[in-house]
């Protein structure tokens, strides 16, 4: 495959098509940030108790459904573990959020600051300051503890923000982002769900289905200009991050902390057919997309089936 430097974009395509040009791209979706943003501490009402017999997630997200160990579960053990899940997920956000404004940062340090793209990272950072934010919040308003990744996952994190490529960086983006915008579509229009819950996933939704353009039209690009080394290596590193991020995505405290066998149930839900399928469910839209833009080949593409993102 030839390189081609990203000056010389006029007319190129790939497996999706012509290539959109990335200072028209950035100026729509600074138009819709301008439009469509939102303040929490504003929007939310924050003071409002929970409502009694009510989901802090859909029942069908949460890891262990029908399983052995949630038909034995009663009603309110299976809502107060929704509750810990709910906030486990707030706290992966936040840690994925952290990583996310570094690489984009790195992204944007030798760009023209006055570009509409180095100004929407900056806008997109400013939305994921609010987003931290307000996941700490309803982490604290929820009662139950931050639930930090393990040290293994922090360390590995902290390599992957240090060596990653800016193919590698979009797509471990996109990796975080997708999955959750597909639980929280469901989410914010349960009506079986907490209120707050709701208006949390319904203000991270609409802002980050921007981010998730930006991060697409950008890997696009990358996937076409780098260097045949740096798209291998894009390959590898995003099939290990599924691996980290599939694994992360369950916090085995929450089970202990509801009065349950974490050994017990982290084995439930590996056994789990329901789980998986919502797994793959959730990021089928995205794998499909790094299928077509020729992330998901050779080494790359074992490493993600092995996350059990893949099917």
């Amino acid at each position: 495959m030839t390189t081609v430097t990203e000056d010389g974009l006029d007319g190129l395509r790939d497996a999706l098509g012509l290539l959109k040009d990335r200072e028209q791209v950035a100026e729509r979706l600074l138009d819709s940030s301008a439009k469509h943003s939102f303040d929490p501490d504003k929007e939310l009402d924050w003071d409002a108790p929970f409502e009694e017999g009510k989901w802090f997630w859909p029942p069908e997200l949460v890891s262990l459904y029908d399983t052995p160990m949630w038909r034995r579960m009663s009603e309110e053990q299976r809502i107060a573990l929704s509750r810990h899940e709910a906030a486990a997920l707030a706290s992966l956000g936040i840690w994925f959020e952290i990583i996310l404004m570094q690489l984009l940062v790195r992204h944007i340090y030798d760009k023209p600051a006055t570009s509409a793209h180095v100004r929407y990272a900056l806008t997109e950072i400013e939305d994921e300051c609010r987003h931290s934010k307000m996941f700490a919040r309803l982490i604290s308003h929820g009662g139950t503890p931050y639930y930090p990744v393990s040290r293994a996952h922090l360390n590995l994190g902290r390599l992957f923000k240090t060596i990653s490529t800016t193919p590698g960086s979009f797509t471990a983006t996109l990796l975080g982002e997708e999955i959750l915008d597909w639980m929280q579509r469901l989410t914010f229009p349960d009506e079986r769900v907490q209120t707050l819950i709701r208006g949390v996933t319904r203000i991270h939704v609409v802002e980050e289905a921007r981010h998730v353009r930006y991060a697409r039209e950008e890997l696009r690009r990358q996937m076409v200009t780098a260097p045949r080394w740096s798209q291998e290596f894009t390959r590898v590193t995003s099939g290990e991050f599924a691996r980290v991020f599939s694994v992360a995505f369950i916090n085995p405290e929450v089970y202990t902390n509801v009065g349950l066998d974490k050994r017990e149930a982290m084995a439930q839900v590996k056994a789990s057919g329901h789980r998986r399928d919502v797994m793959q469910t959730g990021a089928k839209r995205l794998t499909d997309f790094l299928d077509e833009i020729g992330v998901l080949r050779g080494a790359g593409r074992r490493l993600w089936k092995s996350s059990g993102l893949l099917a």
